[in-house]
Protein backbone atom coordinates (compact mmCIF):
# COMPACT_ATOMS: atom_id res chain seq x y z
CA UNK A 1 0.00 0.00 0.00
CA UNK A 2 3.01 2.36 0.96
CA UNK A 3 4.38 1.53 -2.54
CA UNK A 4 0.70 2.42 -4.23
CA UNK A 5 0.84 5.84 -2.63
CA UNK A 6 4.42 6.41 -3.44
CA UNK A 7 4.07 5.68 -7.24
CA UNK A 8 0.92 8.23 -7.22
CA UNK A 9 2.95 10.82 -5.23
CA UNK A 10 5.49 10.45 -8.50
CA UNK A 11 3.37 10.47 -10.86
CA UNK A 12 1.21 12.95 -9.61
CA UNK A 13 4.67 15.02 -8.91
CA UNK A 14 5.55 14.52 -12.62
CA UNK A 15 2.41 15.74 -14.05
CA UNK A 16 2.28 19.04 -12.32
CA UNK A 17 6.08 19.52 -13.44
CA UNK A 18 5.08 19.32 -17.16
CA UNK A 19 2.15 21.77 -16.86
CA UNK A 20 4.42 24.06 -15.37
CA UNK A 21 5.44 26.59 -17.66
CA UNK A 22 8.77 28.41 -17.23
CA UNK A 23 9.63 31.98 -16.75
CA UNK A 24 12.68 33.66 -17.73
CA UNK A 25 13.32 37.59 -17.65
CA UNK A 26 15.97 39.01 -19.67
CA UNK A 27 17.37 42.21 -22.02
CA UNK A 28 16.51 41.61 -25.43
CA UNK A 29 19.83 42.39 -27.63
CA UNK A 30 19.08 41.47 -31.19
CA UNK A 31 15.95 41.32 -33.42
CA UNK A 32 15.68 38.51 -36.28
CA UNK A 33 12.16 39.17 -37.48
CA UNK A 34 9.53 40.08 -36.56
CA UNK A 35 8.46 37.67 -34.34
CA UNK A 36 12.07 35.91 -33.59
CA UNK A 37 14.64 37.68 -31.36
CA UNK A 38 17.95 37.18 -28.85
CA UNK A 39 17.24 37.62 -25.17
CA UNK A 40 20.56 37.91 -22.30
CA UNK A 41 19.36 36.25 -19.48
CA UNK A 42 20.98 37.31 -15.79
CA UNK A 43 23.05 34.68 -15.97
CA UNK A 44 24.21 35.99 -19.44
CA UNK A 45 22.75 33.03 -21.09
CA UNK A 46 21.91 33.75 -24.74
CA UNK A 47 18.49 32.76 -25.77
CA UNK A 48 16.39 32.51 -28.92
CA UNK A 49 12.71 32.98 -28.57
CA UNK A 50 10.05 32.49 -30.95
CA UNK A 51 6.96 34.15 -30.48
CA UNK A 52 3.84 32.13 -29.74
CA UNK A 53 0.46 31.65 -31.66
CA UNK A 54 1.45 34.27 -34.23
CA UNK A 55 3.02 34.34 -37.39
CA UNK A 56 4.48 37.71 -38.95
CA UNK A 57 5.85 38.03 -42.51
CA UNK A 58 8.64 36.57 -43.80
CA UNK A 59 11.89 38.63 -45.00
CA UNK A 60 11.20 39.37 -48.47
CA UNK A 61 7.65 39.28 -47.68
CA UNK A 62 5.55 42.68 -48.00
CA UNK A 63 5.64 44.33 -44.31
CA UNK A 64 8.59 42.33 -43.04
CA UNK A 65 10.72 44.70 -42.53
CA UNK A 66 7.59 46.84 -40.62
CA UNK A 67 7.06 44.37 -38.43
CA UNK A 68 10.65 43.88 -37.35
CA UNK A 69 11.41 47.47 -36.73
CA UNK A 70 8.02 47.38 -34.90
CA UNK A 71 9.09 44.39 -32.65
CA UNK A 72 12.87 45.99 -32.61
CA UNK A 73 10.88 49.52 -31.35
CA UNK A 74 8.96 47.79 -28.78
CA UNK A 75 11.42 45.66 -26.92
CA UNK A 76 15.12 45.64 -28.23
CA UNK A 77 17.66 46.88 -25.20
CA UNK A 78 14.03 46.10 -22.82
CA UNK A 79 13.85 44.12 -19.88
CA UNK A 80 11.37 41.24 -20.88
CA UNK A 81 9.76 38.26 -19.72
CA UNK A 82 8.84 35.18 -21.75
CA UNK A 83 6.66 32.10 -20.67
CA UNK A 84 8.19 28.86 -22.35
CA UNK A 85 5.32 26.94 -24.06
CA UNK A 86 7.97 24.84 -25.57
CA UNK A 87 11.33 24.46 -27.98
CA UNK A 88 11.66 23.84 -31.52
CA UNK A 89 13.93 21.90 -33.70
CA UNK A 90 15.91 25.12 -33.96
CA UNK A 91 16.57 25.05 -29.66
CA UNK A 92 13.98 28.27 -29.70
CA UNK A 93 11.83 28.96 -27.02
CA UNK A 94 8.35 29.37 -28.22
CA UNK A 95 7.19 31.84 -25.90
CA UNK A 96 4.28 34.92 -24.83
CA UNK A 97 6.08 37.43 -24.31
CA UNK A 98 5.38 40.81 -21.74
CA UNK A 99 7.41 43.56 -22.03
CA UNK A 100 7.08 47.28 -20.17
CA UNK A 101 5.15 45.19 -17.47
CA UNK A 102 1.54 44.76 -19.04
CA UNK A 103 1.91 44.63 -22.66
CA UNK A 104 1.82 41.32 -24.95
CA UNK A 105 4.16 41.31 -28.39
CA UNK A 106 2.52 38.79 -29.49
CA UNK A 107 -1.37 40.88 -29.08
CA UNK A 108 0.57 43.97 -29.98
CA UNK A 109 1.85 42.94 -33.03
CA UNK A 110 -1.37 41.24 -33.97
CA UNK A 111 -3.08 44.50 -32.84
CA UNK A 112 -1.20 46.67 -35.08
CA UNK A 113 -1.55 44.33 -38.34
CA UNK A 114 1.91 43.36 -38.53
CA UNK A 115 1.34 39.73 -37.51
CA UNK A 116 -1.43 36.87 -38.21
CA UNK A 117 -2.96 35.14 -35.62
CA UNK A 118 -1.35 31.55 -36.16
CA UNK A 119 -4.77 29.35 -35.63
CA UNK A 120 -2.85 25.92 -36.70
CA UNK A 121 -1.65 26.34 -33.15
CA UNK A 122 -3.57 28.40 -31.39
CA UNK A 123 -6.91 28.46 -30.60
CA UNK A 124 -6.43 32.11 -28.20
CA UNK A 125 -9.74 34.04 -28.92
CA UNK A 126 -8.63 37.65 -27.96
CA UNK A 127 -5.84 36.98 -30.94
CA UNK A 128 -8.65 36.51 -32.96
CA UNK A 129 -10.62 39.11 -32.06
CA UNK A 130 -7.01 41.76 -32.30
CA UNK A 131 -6.62 40.39 -36.05
CA UNK A 132 -10.45 40.51 -37.18
CA UNK A 133 -10.32 44.19 -36.06
CA UNK A 134 -6.64 44.87 -37.33
CA UNK A 135 -8.16 43.60 -40.91
CA UNK A 136 -11.57 46.25 -40.86
CA UNK A 137 -9.19 49.14 -40.09
CA UNK A 138 -6.57 47.91 -42.33
CA UNK A 139 -3.91 47.96 -39.98
CA UNK A 140 -0.26 47.40 -41.52
CA UNK A 141 -0.49 44.42 -43.46
CA UNK A 142 -4.19 44.38 -44.19
CA UNK A 143 -3.43 47.51 -46.13
CA UNK A 144 -2.78 45.09 -49.14
CA UNK A 145 -5.33 44.37 -51.21
CA UNK A 146 -4.38 40.33 -51.00
CA UNK A 147 -1.60 39.51 -47.96
CA UNK A 148 -0.43 36.09 -48.03
CA UNK A 149 0.12 34.06 -45.05
CA UNK A 150 3.17 33.13 -44.01
CA UNK A 151 2.73 29.68 -44.03
CA UNK A 152 2.06 29.79 -47.63
CA UNK A 153 5.03 31.85 -48.89
CA UNK A 154 7.28 29.37 -46.89
CA UNK A 155 5.38 26.57 -48.70
CA UNK A 156 5.59 28.27 -52.00
CA UNK A 157 9.12 28.75 -51.73
CA UNK A 158 9.74 25.37 -50.95
CA UNK A 159 7.91 24.37 -53.91
CA UNK A 160 10.30 26.79 -56.02
CA UNK A 161 13.51 25.24 -54.87
CA UNK A 162 14.80 22.40 -57.49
Amino acid sequence: MLQCKAVLFVITLGISCLSFAQTLTGKVVAITDGDTFKMLTADSTLVKVRLANIDCPEKKQPFSAKAKEFTADAIVGKQVAISVVKSDRYNRYISNVRYNETLSLCHELVKNGYAWHFVKYSKDSTLQALENEARQQKRGLWQDANPIVPWEWRARKKKKKP
